[in-house]
């Protein structure tokens, strides 16, 4: 009775904890929502012009899902120069006339739709995302260009604002639609991304495009010109061809890009195997109160896998082998799927030793990295469930091959040809990030649950490196420290290390997608599998020199 009381009570604190990042998730997020504030949205809505919300809200399906990227980038970031939420542009997957695409919107409210750093990362994750799946993606424009006091981390390097227009010339060869809306201002090297996609439309009296503004026309060449006559809607549909058609409002502008995507023809599928879709037996919010908030507590990850796949049911690969990965075929949303997830509870392996969980072993890898290639060889997705502490250490691991099991693990999760997908659950460290596919190894989308942290290691455990580091170096330059004041030291590197574990500093350098709440695991699943069947796989699955 004790015991059951005692659980009751545990999972009861889970639950309320889960609740409580869930809550801060929420209050964050409406806040993001809100772009460059209320009087930035109020003067928008005074020049005729819809928000960058506002404009996605009228043009996706309402009765279709869609699945934000990137809303927390850039999240604590840019704070000299009075923040970026959403690093200043807005990436959706979601329906358009029935049909699967990207949008990304410009927001106008943040620095007049500037680009930083993060603006350019995130748009070329929006166009990586189209690329992998061969889906449409429709531009919402309306920018003021690079923001020029940072100049130098947005324009020359490959992966920064030039790598865009490359992927546009790379898409429109391979057939992938790309469709631009003109909405508002597209100045100097902006001007070439509506203009390289396939179509261009632009608002009458909002939209503006031109490589010179009338300011810099008029310090270069000496011309008086008013933007509209330089490069406003009757210039460029009447004069230079520039744009396709021009509309009187954002709405007609989006009617007309619903009119495009209604007629757009099919393409061939990937060919992923999908069955009538089954909500699971057990209750998904019975994730909150499975999942520890002390996360060096153990859990069965088994529940966890119950409460996101069809029916509840799952099929385990080498049950008895190997027991710190879970691996096992599932149905998610009716798409078939190959689960590979670390077991967070003690395990007993097969001489009879106990097992730490969340710790990949020998053993866990080689059955990992064959149940990678069994899912390659039958067209299965591969989802990934991350809580994961590393892979073994010690003179007993290092003798039995650790390294070259890992790399075993490592090399099939890379050569991977079916598309993975990524839940961090809970840890996220060191190589164990990388063997169950973190966010190098090109997962179509990751995602990370509220109580996730990603780092080379633990905070505890880095910090207490950190610190007799710190300390030795001081030592050598013969300084003694008392042990109140390495008692302080050890707090601050704590402090500092855990804002780096949390995941919220990751999802603003988009090292994940965003940060969802565990109920939405699987629309993230579903909807990446769907976009992901529109891309046949075209290579075989090899794996290098580390064979099994």
């Amino acid at each position: 009775m004790k015991n059951t009381v005692a659980n009751d009570l545990e999972q009861k604190r889970n639950a309320d904890e889960m609740k409580q990042k869930l809550f801060q998730l929420k209050s964050r997020l409406e806040k993001i929502y809100l772009g460059g504030g209320e009087k930035n949205i109020e003067k928008q809505h005074k020049q005729g012009k819809l928000t960058a919300r506002e404009r996605i809200d009228y043009l996706l399906d309402k009765d279709k899902p869609r699945l934000e990227i990137g809303a927390l980038a850039a999240y604590g970031m840019y704070e000299e120069e009075g923040g970026c939420p959403s690093a200043g542009v807005v990436v959706v997957m979601g329906y358009v006339s029935g049909r699967q695409c990207i949008v990304v919107a410009n927001d106008a409210t943040v620095k007049a739709g500037a680009w930083f750093p993060m603006t350019a990362k995130k748009n070329l994750r929006a166009q990586e995302i189209a690329m992998e799946n061969r889906i449409p993606i429709i531009y919402l424009v309306d920018s003021a260009g690079v923001y020029l006091p940072m100049q130098a981390e947005v324009f020359p390097d490959k992966e920064h604002f030039g790598r865009i227009f490359r992927n546009n010339a790379i898409m429109s060869a391979e057939g992938i639609p790309q469709i631009a809306a003109i909405m508002g201002s597209c100045v100097a090297g902006g001007a070439y991304l509506p203009i390289m996609s396939d179509e261009a439309l632009i608002v009458k009296g909002t939209g503006s495009v031109f490589l010179a503004g009338p300011y810099l026309v008029k310090a270069s060449i000496g011309e008086d010109v008013d933007a509209e006559t330089l490069g406003g809607a009757s210039t460029h549909c009447e004069i230079s061809g520039v744009t396709d058609n021009m509309y009187d409002s954002d709405e007609e502008c989006l009617d007309a890009i619903k009119k495009i995507m209604d007629k757009m023809g099919h393409f061939p599928k990937a060919g992923f195997d999908r069955a009538t879709p089954a909500p699971p037996k057990e209750n998904p919010e019975e994730i909150y109160s499975l999942l520890p908030a002390d996360r060096v507590k153990p859990y069965d990850m088994r529940e966890i896998i119950k409460r996101l796949v069809d029916n509840s049911e799952f099929e385990e690969y080498k049950p008895l082998y190997g027991q710190t990965v879970i691996c096992a075929r599932a149905r998610i949303d009716g798409w078939a799927v190959g689960i590979v997830a670390n077991q967070r509870s003690m395990v007993k392996s097969k001489k009879g030793e106990m097992q730490m969980g969340g710790v990949i072993y020998s053993d866990s890898a080689d059955k990992a990295a064959r149940f990678v290639m069994l899912c390659n060889q039958q067209q299965i997705p591969l989802v990934f469930l991350q809580d994961v502490t590393g892979f073994m250490v010690g003179s007993r691991s290092e003798h039995g091959g650790i390294i070259k099991d890992g790399a075993k693990m490592v090399n099939a999760v890379a050569n991977s040809v079916v598309p993975k997908f990524t839940i961090i659950v809970g840890n996220s460290y060191g190589a164990g990030n990388y063997a169950m596919c973190g966010k190098a190894y090109d997962p179509r989308l990751i995602y990370a649950w509220p109580t996730a942290q990603i780092a080379v290691m633990s905070g505890a455990s880095a910090a207490k490196t950190l610190l007799q580091i710190k300390v030795a170096s001081l030592k050598a330059k013969g300084k003694e420290i008392s042990p109140e004041e390495e008692k302080q030291l050890l707090e601050e590197i704590t402090t500092i290390y855990n804002e780096q574990l949390s995941p919220y500093y990751a999802a603003a350098r988009l090292w994940v997608d965003g940060i969802i709440d565990p109920l939405e695991t699987r629309k993230v699943i579903s909807m990446g599998i769907e976009a992901a069947n529109h891309a046949p796989i075209n290579k075989r699955f090899n794996v290098g020199v580390i064979q099994t």
